[in-house]
């Protein structure tokens, strides 16, 4: 299999509020293993866990947020974009191309982050 030349993206979704420990757990891993399977790489991943939204969507004022930092194929995203458009648990979703300003800004963020965690 030849290598793609991989892009930076961040997928931003918010899942609905009502989705119980594991199957917001189960859901993170089936976006993620998606994307593995079509190629790509997991850079980061976070998730954030229950917020309020701006404002509500779907009658619904809070919701479960996964930040998900990846490389992959440009035609992988129109794939995870079917996925997330067929998924009920998802009320919104985000995927931004990040370029290299971003993908630094983000690894020097991920390392404050983590020199603060293990300072305290």
């Amino acid at each position: 299999m030849a290598t793609k030349n991989l892009q930076d993206y961040e997928l931003m979704v918010i899942f609905t509020p009502v989705l119980a420990e594991e199957d917001y757990k189960n859901a993170q891993k089936k976006f993620t293993d998606f994307i593995k399977d079509n190629g790509g790489q997991i850079v980061h991943h976070d998730a954030w866990g229950l917020r309020s939204l701006s404002y509500p969507i779907n009658k619904k004022t809070t919701g479960l947020y996964f930040v998900l930092e990846y490389q992959a194929p440009s035609d992988t995203n129109a794939k995870l974009e079917i996925q997330m458009n067929r998924d009920e648990n998802i009320i919104r979703h985000m995927v931004t191309r990040l370029d290299k300003f971003s993908v630094a800004y983000n690894l020097r963020k991920r390392s404050k982050n983590l020199s603060v965690e293990t300072a305290s």
